[in-house]
C-alpha cells in the first residue's frame, strides 16, 4: 500500500505541480477531501479545487519546475518535501509580477484511501516567497504599496 501510495503522490507533483496538467488532480483526489492550510485562502473542493490552486499558481509562475526532494509512506500516509522554481511573471494574489526568479521549499502531508487524496495538510515557505518577489506578507502589501 505504502508503494502505491507514494507513486500516487508523486505522480500527482509530476504531472500537475511539474508540467502543469491539472486534469490529473481530478484523478489524485477525492470530491471531499480535506483541505489543512496554514493560509486562510480557502480552495474549491476536489480535483477542481487542487486544479484551480495549481492553475493559478502556474499562471503567476508560467515556468514553474517542480522536484520531489523526499518521499516516504507509512500505512496510509505519505509525507514529501519539495523544491520548487521559477519566473514570477504574473500577479500572485495581491502581489504584482517582479519578474524575479525564486526558489522555495515545502512539505505536504497526504492521507490516502483507495489510491486517492482524503486528506492534506501544507505547509511551504510563503515568507521566502514574499521575499524573494518583493511583497509582503502584510495585507498584499508591496514594496511600491507598502501596509
Amino acid at each position: 500500500m505504502e508503494a502505491e501510495n507514494k507513486s500516487a503522490i508523486r505522480r500527482f507533483y509530476d504531472e500537475v505541480w511539474d508540467k502543469g496538467n491539472t486534469e490529473v488532480a481530478f484523478e489524485a483526489f477525492a470530491d471531499d477531501y480535506v483541505r489543512h492550510d496554514l493560509r486562510p485562502t480557502q480552495a474549491l473542493p476536489g480535483g477542481a479545487g487542487q486544479a484551480k490552486v495549481a492553475a493559478d499558481f502556474r499562471a503567476a509562475f508560467p515556468d514553474l519546475s517542480f522536484r520531489v526532494d523526499l518521499i516516504i509512506g507509512e500505512g496510509d500516509l505519505v509525507a514529501a518535501r519539495w523544491t520548487a522554481s521559477g519566473t514570477h511573471a504574473g500577479p500572485w494574489g495581491e502581489v504584482p509580477p517582479s519578474g524575479r526568479t525564486v526558489t522555495f521549499h515545502g512539505a505536504n502531508f497526504f492521507r490516502l484511501q483507495g489510491g486517492k487524496v482524503v486528506e492534506i495538510w501544507n505547509h511551504r515557505d510563503d515568507l521566502g516567497l514574499f521575499q524573494q518577489t518583493g511583497g509582503s506578507i502584510y495585507a498584499g502589501a508591496t514594496p511600491e504599496r507598502p501596509a
